[in-house]
């Protein structure tokens, strides 16, 4: 009986040794589990970063092709606005031109009377404030006499009619006479100068 009682505790010494395996095999699966949720974690986390990469390289796009046609946009109203500032002045000189061609013949008229020899001082004075008057209203819309006595013949705004023998005052190729003004509204031409050129 003595040797069964001291069995007992040897087996009583003994369970813990068999729980102690167990204990460490529960703490290894712990940690195994943890090491693999950090894994599982990690995983996912750097899933939601590439996600979000390229979310933001989308959104870049995005933004890169916005700004593109906004300034697109920008530049073809920029263009339109020019463009159409240009016709309406384009179609105002049209329309200015068109009215003093029309009332050039008449200036032209009233410089050989106030030209023309009179004894009529007060006749001689009325034609000039009608001229100085016309000058004025020519200035007003902007319309230019083209300078021609003197300059040298340029066929984009001198139209000649007649040579003359070259001189000591004018050199070959130069205006020696205005035979009729040439008017001008900013680079179109109204009419050209009708002149004489030098041989």
């Amino acid at each position: 009986m003595q040797e069964e009682i001291k069995k007992e505790p040897q087996g009583e010494q003994n369970q813990p040794e068999t729980a102690q395996p167990d204990a460490q095999q529960k703490d290894a699966a712990e940690k195994k589990q943890k090491k693999q949720d950090k894994k599982d974690q990690r995983a996912a986390l750097e899933k939601e970063l590439a996600e979000a990469r390229a979310a933001k390289e989308a959104a870049e796009k995005e933004l890169a092709a916005a700004k593109d046609t906004l300034m697109r946009t920008a530049a073809e109203y920029d263009n339109f606005r020019k463009r159409s500032a240009k016709e309406k002045d384009g179609c105002f000189n049209n329309g200015v031109s068109f009215a003093v061609t029309q009332l050039l013949p008449v200036a032209d008229t009233l410089e050989m009377a106030a030209a023309a020899p009179t004894e009529d001082e007060n006749f001689k004075k009325g034609i000039e404030m009608t001229l100085a008057k016309f000058a004025e209203a020519f200035e007003k819309l902007g319309i230019e006499e083209i300078e021609a006595a003197g300059k040298p013949f340029d066929p984009e705004l001198h139209s000649a009619v007649m040579q003359e023998a070259a001189s000591e005052e004018f050199a070959s190729g130069t205006v020696t006479k205005v035979l009729q003004k040439g008017y001008r509204i900013g680079n179109q031409i109204i009419r050209h100068a009708v002149v004489a050129v030098a041989e």
